[in-house]
């Protein structure tokens, strides 16, 4: 069997691990999964669970990391002095295209037994990014404003992804990005601006 079978078997295996852990999550706090349940539920047998993961919680590591590195890699923009104008809105998109490409992972964080921890560091890395960006972008405006900003957008932001995927996430990226800028921006006169074209 060559290489790419087995790289292909691997991310399938993976991906039924996934999808049959967050399943369960859920249903239930983490501490209640066994590895037998997981293994059961997605159709695999232990030595194929132990081959990719110590336990369930290096599975959930493994996922939030994975998670936090392509919201870095959404969010490198931020930070980029490459000469190009600073656009919320395409940065924005980015990062609401990985969420929803993460959708499994929302749905749990943001449930019963999502793990609030990994919660409030994805809003940490929005909140360091934000900082060093806006403190460039937008002059005379405190260290202390932008927290107060951030920390009011944030919270709305995760309510809006929260309807989007009570939703369906049917509505695309980039006009979840645009309503969520608008809203920050001008508040229901967005909607009334809009109403009228």
């Amino acid at each position: 069997m060559g290489r790419n079978a087995g790289d292909h078997r691997a991310r399938v295996s993976r991906l039924m691990i996934r999808r049959a852990f967050m399943d369960l999550l859920r249903q239930k706090p983490i501490q209640n999964i066994s590895v037998k349940e997981l293994c059961e539920t997605a159709g695999i047998n232990r030595s194929t669970f132990y081959a990719h993961y110590t336990d369930v919680r290096d599975l959930l590591r493994q996922i939030e990391e994975e998670m936090l590195a392509e919201l870095e890699q959404a969010m490198a923009p931020l930070l980029s002095d490459d000469g190009k104008p600073f656009n919320p809105v395409e940065i924005s998109t980015e990062i609401f295209q990985c969420l929803k490409d993460n959708s499994d992972m929302c749905t749990v964080t943001l449930g019963n037994y999502g793990d609030k921890a990994f919660l409030f560091r994805l809003i940490n890395l929005g909140r360091e990014r934000c900082m060093e960006t806006y403190l460039k972008h937008y002059r005379g405006i405190s260290p202390r404003q932008i927290e107060y900003y951030y920390a009011f957008a944030s919270a709305g932001c995760i309510g809006l992804l929260q309807k989007w995927l009570d939703d369906g996430m049917t509505a695309s990226a980039q006009e979840i990005a645009q309503m969520a800028e608008s809203l920050m921006l001008h508040g229901l006169g967005s909607f009334e601006k809009e109403n009228k074209n």
